[in-house]
């Protein structure tokens, strides 16, 4: 099971300058307009794990971080399950995803970034 992490917690990671891969789980549309800094888009699908190994390449040790719109929503936890399933021994999720980034007051990238 993919470990869980607060917003307290990834924005550590990110300021640290910390090397891993954050995968943004949701649509291209969601993504261009507002995502994490620092993510790279794979939206979950059924060819996610193939989407990703052409995109990101990782490791299978390689730390990776996934996330989506709020706890609520299913499509990171998938997208963690899937990496888990595949072989990657370094998964983590980002359970508060969006909702939990904007509420924290962090900044985004995108069209959109606040």
């Amino acid at each position: 099971m993919a470990k869980t992490l607060t917003a307290e917690e990834l924005k550590q990671k990110i300021d640290a300058g910390e090397d891993f891969v954050l995968i943004d789980a949701l649509g291209e549309n969601s993504y261009q307009m507002r995502h994490v800094p620092g993510a790279q888009n794979v939206p979950n699908s059924p060819t996610f794990l193939r989407d990703f190994e052409e995109k990101v390449g990782a490791p299978k040790d390689k730390e990776i971080i996934t996330y989506c719109s709020s706890a609520t929503c299913m499509a990171s936890v998938q997208a963690a399950e899937a990496l888990e399933e595949a072989g990657y021994t370094n998964v983590g999720h980002y359970k508060d995803g969006i909702a939990g980034w904007q509420e924290a007051g962090f900044e985004f990238e995108g069209q959109q970034a606040e």
